[in-house]
């Protein structure tokens, strides 16, 4: 299902932002029609919006073009995309008519196995902005996988560790969940969490990890999943830190779309 605006989309609709890539989008898990941390998203849309394009988006319109991509029952995954079709790669500061695409596909299934990532020096460019330049994200990933890993964690050339590529991680040193510091895409299902479970949140590095008993990563569709390795690091496959926040975001109620 796709539509832009409300209306079925037209392909020819997508070529600005298959070939400029400036948007921005946030995608969120919609079970029985309610969705965790609804408002956060919806600010999020709005708050991006404002940053790149210096417009308004109004947010219960918002809500109306998600609600037509979600079946009554069941479990969706949308996505809602901003972007200007009319966006000149020449002169993006004109860009200030802002389109909103919705698609959605069926959710997976969770929990998800847990996932082995490889470190790797990267630092998001303007990451307080869920931008649908995804190039770095996928080729990071992608190398990842070719040396035997599920997906690459970033760390700073000080090694100071930020996120994963397209979820957040934290970590648990025995006795306090820990969440990293360092600038990185906030998301959704950390923020939950944070209200959810007592937490740190301090400078976490890869030196530290030998003081790490469990790992986790975050996101809104794959919930809390175990990280069971990074780099050279064998972490636990399960651990009851990681069962205690998959239950508590999982006790967290939706609100109705």
């Amino acid at each position: 299902m796709a539509e832009l605006n409300g209306d079925p989309v037209d392909p020819a609709q997508l070529q600005t932002l298959a070939l400029t890539n400036y948007g921005h989008f946030t995608s969120m898990r919609v079970d029985g029609g309610r969705v965790r941390g609804l408002s956060l998203h919806l600010e999020r849309l709005r708050r991006d919006c404002r940053a790149l394009f210096g417009s308004d988006l109004e947010p219960e319109r918002v809500r109306e073009l998600v609600r037509r991509a979600v079946p009554v029952t069941g479990s969706t995954t949308v996505r809602v995309t901003v972007f200007d079709p009319d966006l000149d790669l020449g002169h993006p500061g004109r860009a200030d008519d802002p389109h909103v695409l919705v698609t959605s596909r069926p959710a997976g299934a969770l929990p998800l196995p847990p996932l082995r990532v490889r470190s790797t020096t990267y630092v998001r460019d303007v990451p307080s902005v869920k931008s649908v330049g995804l190039f770095a994200s996928l080729h990071h990933r992608r190398q990842a996988q070719l040396t035997g890993f599920d997906d690459a964690l970033f760390v700073d050339p000080e090694g100071v560790i930020s996120e994963g590529g397209t979820w957040n991680v934290g970590f648990f040193d025995g006795s306090q969940v820990i969440w990293p510091n360092a600038d990185c895409l906030v998301g959704v299902t950390m923020e939950l969490l944070k209200g959810a479970h007592d937490h740190v949140t301090r400078t976490v590095r890869l030196d530290d990890l030998t003081n790490v008993r469990a790992a986790f990563a975050t996101n809104a569709a794959i919930g809390v999943r175990a990280v069971s390795a990074i780099d050279g690091v064998e972490l636990p496959e399960s651990h009851p830190i990681v069962d205690a926040l998959r239950e508590e975001y999982s006790d967290i109620e939706g609100d109705l779309l």
